[in-house]
């Protein structure tokens, strides 16, 4: 004899949302911070010019900061966004295209970002 709770045991994501609740929060708490250091360092480099700006980006302790701004907005992006579809998409097969057109999107701005980081603070 089988319960109805041992019918649906294992067939949803029950548990995996406090996960998403919790890293929505962390890159939200780490996005007040870094936000904070990114908008002084544009503040600081206004009216620069460009090799002041490259010589600036290329510290090391300003491109890790930027590096983490930048994963860090990425990721809460992609997580509200995906909050937002799951809520308010209600078919199927928009709600997976959009679900996967919100990770791809995440992807490329964030390796996109990264990568003109990297180029800028390694003067390659």
């Amino acid at each position: 004899m089988r319960t109805p709770l041992g019918q649906v045991r294992g067939l949803g994501a029950a548990g995996s949302g406090t996960d998403h609740f919790w890293l929505q929060r962390l890159t939200a708490v780490s996005n007040l911070v870094l936000s904070t250091v990114f908008v002084g360092v544009l503040v600081s480099l206004a009216g620069d010019s460009h090799a002041s700006v490259v010589a600036t980006l290329s510290n090391p302790i300003v491109a890790i900061l930027m590096l983490l701004f930048v994963i860090s907005v990425v990721v809460h992006m992609r997580i509200g966004m995906q909050v937002i579809i799951e809520d308010y998409v209600h078919a199927e097969l928009p709600k997976l295209l959009l679900l996967m057109g919100n990770t791809f999107f995440a992807i490329v701005v964030g390796l996109s970002a990264v990568f003109a980081l990297l180029k800028i603070s390694f003067g390659v």
